[in-house]
């Protein structure tokens, strides 16, 4: 399937995230020395199952890199007209496409087995759109104090993910709802308000399920839904707030840091003890009978004078 990545996201001046910006595209934002978008883009160039990349919201001018063929559209303005745009570009290049990647450029530590891990458990079964969630516990261990936006279940706490899977008729269904919904992305209260009254008090009471808002929210849109819990913190990690950006400033730059050097094994003892060096055998001695000496000659006793008649 091809992914749709949205990157029209522009801070304005009374928005925290303006003074890291000042007037650009968020996804371009540095995080441990390349754009946050280039960060996604990574995580999806090795992904097994993604064909295509289409980037709204940025020009070819942002000099992105991705092993998989990259498409960029123009900003339509909305999010939802960024998403619809996308949708349409991946079924001109290939009209058989069945389901598209949504995926945020501000989640930046997402990784390919994440990517991959989200496409085989949603093409387990086929459904029109595939929402994952994040439960508290998961977010908070991984990123402490991230100041979340949750939504209080009966059976659990969860906050959204920003890559999630729908189908390409999508793009021509409900899209009222879709753009309500959308526009409340960060406030439950509002989304639930949208399903109608009785869903509204349903979560305000905490008295519905994950899976009981699920089976609501499909049958009153006329649509088949599909829950996907993350065990991964980081697709639910999306960078709204300076203390979000500082937190994956610093997570980030220890994966960017080159790993240390572990240093050279030293050899074992037993490979550096030396041999022995080789006694010398002592000089062999000669029998006594080699170094004896040759008896001196004896002086014989001078002979007697004749004497004289």
């Amino acid at each position: 399937m091809d992914a749709v990545v949205t990157a029209g996201g522009i801070p304005q001046p009374d928005e925290s995230l303006y003074a890291y910006t000042k007037g650009e595209s968020k996804a371009m934002v540095d995080i441990a020395g390349k754009p946050m978008i280039q960060w996604v883009l990574d995580a999806l160039s090795d992904a097994k199952n993604v064909e295509n990349v289409i980037i709204t919201g940025l020009s070819p001018k942002s000099n992105l890199k991705c092993k998989k063929p990259l498409h960029y559209l123009s900003n339509q303005g909305k999010m939802l007209d960024n998403l619809v745009s996308g949708i349409n570009k991946s079924l001109e290049l290939n009209p058989k496409n069945k389901h598209v990647l949504l995926v945020s450029s501000d989640i930046p530590a997402l990784n390919t087995e994440m990517v991959d891990w989200l496409i085989k458990t949603c093409m387990e079964t086929n459904d029109d759109i595939y929402y994952g969630v994040c439960p508290r516990e998961v977010m908070e261990m991984r990123y402490p104090g991230s100041k979340r936006t949750y939504t209080k279940l009966k059976d659990m706490e969860v906050c959204g993910a920003d890559i999630n899977i729908v189908h390409v008729r999508m793009a021509g269904e409900h899209l009222d709802v879709w753009d309500a919904l959308i526009a409340n992305r960060k406030n439950p209260v509002a989304q639930a308000r949208v399903m109608g009254l009785d869903t509204l008090y349903l979560l305000l009471t905490r008295q519905a399920t994950l899976q009981d808002f699920v089976g609501r929210v499909s049958k009153r849109i006329g649509i088949k839904g599909r829950a996907i819990i993350w065990p991964y913190a980081e697709p639910c990690m999306d960078v709204d707030k300076p203390n979000q950006l500082e937190m994956m400033r610093t997570d980030l730059a220890k994966q960017a840091a080159p790993a240390p050097r572990k240093p050279a094994a030293k050899k074992p003892a037993t490979a550096a003890v030396r041999k022995p060096a080789a006694k010398k055998k002592p000089a062999a001695k000669k029998p006594a009978s080699a170094t004896k000496r040759k008896p001196v000659a004896k002086k014989l006793p001078a002979k007697p004078k004749a004497k004289k008649k």
